[in-house]
């Protein structure tokens, strides 16, 4: 996006709105790499599975809680974004688990 002050609001606004659509469509065409995310949910998953088996409610609450509310931010961003369907639910799950393979 580039800014050009001499440039009129309305033709400025315009040109965001066109740049922005081209990115999304880019984006949207592009297929999603999961193999991290998947790692990440194995961790995850196995930390829970061990945070319940040692008696820990309370940790395995809080830790739950916070990856269904950082899921459910993600997928409302993507929803936002224009993004609907199975390609919103695999960005959100990119988002939340793709820490997974170190990126």
């Amino acid at each position: 996006m580039n800014f050009d002050e001499n440039e009129p609001q309305p033709v400025r606004e315009e040109r965001f709105a066109a740049e922005r659509a081209e990115r999304r469509e880019a984006r949207k065409a592009v297929t999603l790499d999961s193999r991290g995310a998947h790692l990440g949910a194995a961790i995850v998953t196995i930390a829970l599975v061990l945070l319940s088996w040692n008696g820990k409610p309370v940790a395995l609450g809080i830790v739950s809680g916070v990856l269904l509310l950082w899921f459910s931010a993600a997928l409302a961003w993507a929803y936002t974004d224009r993004d609907h369907g199975r390609h919103a639910l695999q960005r959100a799950y990119n988002v939340t688990f793709g820490w997974g393979d170190g990126s």
